[in-house]
């Protein structure tokens, strides 16, 4: 009986030898995630548009003030579906770790790319999970604020007053994620390599091995444990 896993996925291992490649991310996967990305920046353009007179104006990319206000809660439910798959994925590999403690601790050394300071990592660090039980938390809020004033199906659903307060959760929400989602590109810019994983599926042996060492490791055991063709 194989002993569990609990830094990597089903799907992840070595792809080749010379030069060592990971395979990160399966395509179901990366198709979710763009999926989940593309929900959330029209969300972000439409709910903008939506939020001040100032930036009426992005209504046009989606055809008009009134297209945009039905557009916009339908791509919410797109959005919650698609994260709620990502998050059936990946929730296990993003459980907070001994090692994720002493990270935060070492944040500067994160910050300077000096990580031989560093505990070894699974597939994840904790400024990765921090943003994915963020991203996690906030959506449940988004959906069900946004359903709390979607008066178009919902009109009788709650009160005036709680409708009121549902906006304003809402809006609040809406800028946190914002907020992460910016500091998740920007993170995944920052550290050279992180990109590939999500276009190509796999990263570089020398990538797994100075950011995620537990994590290639384990691959490369489940690797080495499996029988020869």
């Amino acid at each position: 009986m194989s002993e569990p896993r609990h830094f990597s996925q089903s799907g992840d291992h070595l792809e080749s030898l010379r030069p060592v490649t990971v395979s990160r991310y399966r395509g179901f996967t990366r198709v979710n995630h763009w999926v989940t990305a593309i929900s959330l920046i029209l969300l972000l353009l439409s709910g903008m548009a939506l939020f001040t007179p100032a930036l009426f104006f992005l209504t046009g990319l989606f055809g008009g003030g009134q297209t945009t206000r039905w557009l916009h809660p339908i791509i919410g439910i797109v959005l919650f579906f698609s994260f709620l798959l990502m998050f059936v994925q990946l929730w296990r590999l993003n459980l907070p770790r001994a090692e994720d403690v002493t990270w935060v601790e070492n944040i500067g050394e994160v910050l300077k790319g000096d990580e031989e300071k560093l505990p070894e990592l699974g597939k994840y660090n904790a400024g990765q999970k921090l943003i994915f039980w963020g991203m996690s938390g906030l959506i449940v809020v988004l959906i069900g604020s946004g359903l709390m004033i979607w008066e178009q199906y919902f009109p009788d659903l709650v009160t005036i007053p709680v409708r009121r307060i549902a906006l304003l959760i809402h809006s609040i929400a809406a800028v946190c994620i914002i907020l992460l989602f910016i500091l998740h590109v920007y993170a995944a810019i920052w550290t050279r390599g992180t990109l590939r994983a999500m276009t190509r599926g796999s990263v570089t042996g020398g990538w797994a091995y100075k950011h995620h060492r537990k994590w290639l490791k384990e691959v490369a055991e489940h690797d080495r444990s499996k029988p020869a063709k």
